[in-house]
This record gives structure tokens, C-alpha cells and sequence, in this order.
């Protein structure tokens, strides 16, 4: 399934490492700037996963500053690897959220794969980057089918700076 833009996000309704659930966290409300930033990453084994989320966890302010009130990092990991990732991964800021179902992954239009050397959960998420706008619906997304080819965020800084200063709306959406 392919989510497109101006329509309204699925639910995301999981628990956070650390305690505390997604349910909390109001995404795609406006709550705390218009959008909200959802990152889907592939889980404990990947590198590319470790950088990306490292990065996000360090620039959550300039995130809030570009008009991001919520960022959120998801993946179909268990809570025990979740809570390792976080740990070694020294996220402190970054809300991760685990036990994301292979039915909901698909339902955001995300691919899956299996396991193809040790230490990769058997079944799990590709990398995928959501905008919600404040009403709930997909802004701007980016997904892949590697772990590769992800938007810089620096990118997704201006995009969306530029995107709040010149009024410009969700596209795809014909």
C-alpha cells in the first residue's frame, strides 16, 4: 500500500523505550510545532540506522526551530533490542518506539526484509521518513527499499523551513 500526501496518516500506537507509549506523544496534532517527523529505521544491526538516529537525536532543536514538534523513531524491533539500541546508541533525547507490526509497516507503504546474516531480526522494516502536517495527513515522505539513499537532514531542515515561509502545500496527493 502506498500512503500519499493530504491523506491521513495510520495510527501508530506503541510502546516507547523507556516507558511510556506513542499514544502520548499527540503526532500530527501540531502539538509543539505543525509537523511532526516520523523516522521508521531498519533496527539494532544496522549502522546506517545507528548514524541516522544519532543525528536526530543531537538536532532536535533545530527540528523544533524548522517547525517539528514531535520526532519520533520507530522499528519493528523487540523491547529488549530496542532498549540495547538506545542504550548503545546513546540516544537520550529521541523517542523510540518498538514493536512495530509487519501488517502496520506495510500499511505506511514501507518494504520488508528478512534476515540475511547474524545479528538482523529474521523479519523487519526498511527505512522510511514521514511528515505529518498538523491535521493528521502526510506532508512529505521518503521511503527506501536499502538502508541507503536517506534524506540528509539538512535537507529536511530547509524543505521544511521553506515549506512553512512560502505556504507550500503537501504534493503527489493527484
Amino acid at each position: 500500500m502506498t500512503l500519499h500526501p493530504t491523506q491521513t496518516a495510520p495510527t501508530l500506537s506503541l510502546p516507547l523505550t523507556g516507558g511510556g507509549s506513542t499514544d502520548e506523544l499527540a503526532l500530527g496534532s501540531g502539538a509543539g510545532g505543525r509537523f511532526s517527523l516520523v523516522v521508521f529505521f531498519r533496527g539494532l544491526h544496522c549502522p546506517v540506522c545507528r548514524k541516522q538516529l544519532g543525528e536526530l537525536d543531537r538536532r532536535l532543536v533545530d527540528l523544533n526551530d524548522a517547525g517539528v514538534g514531535r520526532v519520533l523513531a520507530v522499528s519493528m524491533e523487540t523491547p529488549e533490542r530496542s532498549a540495547q539500541l538506545v542504550e548503545q546508541w546513546h540516544l537520550r533525547n529521541l523517542p523510540v518506539a518498538c514493536g512495530l507490526t509487519e501488517a502496520s509497516a506495510r500499511e505506511w507503504g514501507l518494504f520488508i526484509s528478512t534476515a540475511i546474516k547474524d545479528g538482523e531480526a529474521p523479519v523487519f522494516n526498511e527505512p522510511g521518513m514521514f511528515v505529518l502536517d498538523a491535521d493528521g495527513t502526510l506532508f512529505w515522505s521518503s521511503v527506501s527499499s536499502m538502508p541507503f539513499g536517506r534524506p540528509a537532514i539538512d535537507d529536511v531542515l530547509a524543505g521544511l523551513q521553506f515549506a512553512q515561509k512560502s505556504e507550500y502545500p503537501a504534493r503527489g496527493a493527484a
